[in-house]
């Protein structure tokens, strides 16, 4: 498993932005004014908690811009599940640096495997079930495609990317369009056939071309039914209940099992299950990026040998 190029390109900057707040222009007062020369150091991170470590491709190029001098050797890989004191990586080289880079790669090294971590959590409940778990769009400003990377190391997978990769025709996009419709239109009908046209005419423009993703989301089962009659490729099923989604699942086993269902809204560690067990293809939960708590890991000296 391994970050996009865009990813890393996002890494980066985030890195560098990282840095450049932590650091100022003068640079770590603190250790400056305790260690005026080279002090040989090793150090090791290790996790407190367990859980799924992710984000160690971080740590190599934190270095790569702030501490050329440290050496980094990799004890874990990302999507590994961990126990605390597993050691994850170790630097060797000038103490000062390792202080430098210590706090920006812990940083980057705690979220995403928070991340990693609730996902697999979430996963976990989804054993021996057929359901997909997949993440949302409630991502972190800058982090998209590094917290989408950490909720396929914890064993999910990707909604979308964005707006840009596929349609998700939602309730907001309804209204509009109803306000916008003439009298009588019924506008879950309209948008599907509107949706498809413009994927038809606009395919070179598209990653996946005229194979894009349609999905429409509704909130009754008789907006399903409607939905389902006009032929999307997803239809997404908000904040239905267990039983309500058990009854989309047997309308659409009957009438269009090549349409998948998707459940989101509400949906959490305790209720996932349920959910899952009604038999819908796949669950969002945007819980895996929104409120993952931070994972901690710690770096601890290596005092006994300090070379």
């Amino acid at each position: 498993m391994e970050l996009s190029d865009e990813a890393l390109a996002d890494l980066d900057q985030l890195i560098r932005h990282a840095l450049r707040e932590d650091l100022g222009e003068i640079g770590d007062c603190t250790s400056q004014s305790l260690f005026p020369t080279v002090v040989q150091g090793s150090a090791t991170l290790l996790p407190r908690v367990a859980g799924v470590v992710c984000g160690l491709a971080v740590v190599p190029r934190v270095l790569a811009i702030a501490a050329t001098g440290l050496t980094w050797v990799p004890l874990a890989r990302d999507g590994q599940a961990v126990q605390p004191k597993t050691p994850l990586g170790r630097f060797v080289g000038d103490a000062r640096e390792i202080l430098i880079v210590e706090r920006t790669c812990l940083n980057f090294l705690g979220r995403l495997s928070g991340i990693a971590s609730l996902t697999a959590a979430y996963q976990h409940q989804l054993s021996g079930t057929s359901a997909e778990l997949l993440d949302t769009r409630k991502t972190t400003p800058g982090w998209r495609r590094l917290e989408k990377y950490a909720v396929h190391c914890g064993g999910g997978t990707t909604h979308r990317m964005g707006l840009y990769d596929a349609i998700l025709i939602k309730d907001n996009h309804l209204a509009m369009l109803k306000q916008c419709s003439e009298t009588g239109t019924n506008v879950i009908i309209e948008a599907i056939r509107r949706a498809r046209h413009w994927i038809a005419n606009n395919a070179q423009r598209l990653s996946r071309g005229p194979r894009t993703v349609l999905q429409i989301e509704v909130d009754s089962l008789d907006q399903f039914e409607q939905a389902l009659a006009a032929d999307p490729d997803i239809i997404l099923l908000d904040n239905m209940t267990p039983e309500m989604i058990g009854k989309a699942v047997a309308i659409r086993n009957a009438r269009a099992p090549h349409v998948k269902l998707e459940a989101s809204g509400g949906i959490n560690l305790q209720t996932i299950r349920d959910v899952a067990l009604t038999g819908v293809d796949r669950i969002s939960v945007g819980a895996l990026t929104h409120s993952a708590t931070n994972f901690d890991i710690g770096l601890d000296w290596d005092l006994s040998s300090p070379s």
